[in-house]
């Protein structure tokens, strides 16, 4: 998604920081698969 650095320097901020952006890529893959109003149905 075009994230090529981390913007946090300790590894837990780090480690916090990859968690989010895979949060972010699991998200629009739901989305694009299923659909936005069967997500928030879902959710």
């Amino acid at each position: 998604m075009g994230a090529t650095h981390f913007k946090m320097k300790t590894l837990k901020h780090v480690a916090t920081e990859m968690a989010l952006h895979v949060l972010a890529y699991n998200l629009k893959r739901v989305m694009a698969i299923v659909g936005v109003p069967q997500l928030l149905e879902a959710m």
